[in-house]
């Protein structure tokens, strides 16, 4: 599937799911392929090297294959991208879906780390300091690789109780990841990336899970201040990836499938 966008279910596609990392394509895919049995859903697959290049590249998809307005299904890093598009371009926008976002402001992402190390054991720890220090050696060429091996130690951390599936990943891009994220942090400490929340004209609605380590506090309390059409759903027994999840996925499709109708 080297398409992009690809492509599910029957046109017209008036959904789209929108991948995390930054950098990690692919990841939604069973989730995409999951919500198609009543909708149309694109999997657009960012690029970019830049936030506004992501931005524009996702608004080119969506008005190229989308059927406009769209309903915009965001996961992690994707939940951010989503909400600045909907800032950016309302008329793109029906509804906004933020699921398993990062904090909004800045106070709520301290702890992140941590609780996924208070998760780890000691052999876990021993490599996450191993991966982290390659993908900051410049000796090291092929960073793609160890950024794969840390996303899926790093999830294992962020779940409550995943259920293993190797998807149709595109593959893991280190460098969209690092470029990105300078600019994605400097727009929470700034306060930039929650105002723009003040631009969306749509309904949002947030959808977390209890056990992830992104405190669900940084999502609900932010945006509820800026958003006047804002709703939270918060899900029990549940961690980064909640269609991952052994004993959420169903709830969590079950809300999806409400939103979506």
């Amino acid at each position: 599937m080297n398409q992009n966008p690809r492509k599910y279910g029957a046109a017209p596609y008036n959904v789209a799911v929108i991948h995390g990392g930054p950098g990690a394509s692919g990841t939604v895919a069973e989730l995409a392929s999951g919500l198609s049995e009543q909708n149309g859903v694109l999997e657009p697959l960012q690029t970019s090297m830049s936030i506004d290049g992501q931005i524009e590249e996702l608004r080119r998809m969506l008005k190229k294959h989308g059927k406009l307005p769209v309903t915009l299904a965001g996961h992690s890093w994707g939940a951010w991208l989503a909400f600045m598009l909907a800032a950016q371009y309302p008329s793109y926008v029906k509804k906004l879906i933020l699921i398993s976002s990062g904090p909004f402001e800045e106070r709520y992402a301290t702890t992140i780390m941590q609780t996924r190390l208070d998760r780890m054991n000691e052999n876990e720890i021993e490599e996450y300091l191993r991966l982290s220090s390659s993908m900051g050696d410049a000796s090291v060429t092929n960073k793609n690789h160890v950024f794969a091996k840390f996303g899926k130690l790093i999830s294992a951390a962020d779940s409550f109780d995943l259920v293993p599936y190797e998807g149709v990943y595109s593959g893991f891009r280190h460098d969209i990841n690092k470029s990105i994220w300078s600019e994605a942090s400097f727009l929470r400490k700034s306060g930039k990336l929650l105002r723009m929340g003040e631009q969306i004209k749509c309904p949002v609605v947030a959808i977390h899970g209890n056990h992830d380590p992104h405190p669900f506090e940084g999502v609900k309390e932010p945006l509820s201040k800026v958003i006047s059409d804002f709703r939270f759903i918060l899900l029990d027994n549940c961690g980064h990836y909640p269609w991952h999840e052994k004993h959420a996925h169903e709830e969590f499709y079950q809300v999806m499938e409400k939103e979506l109708a």
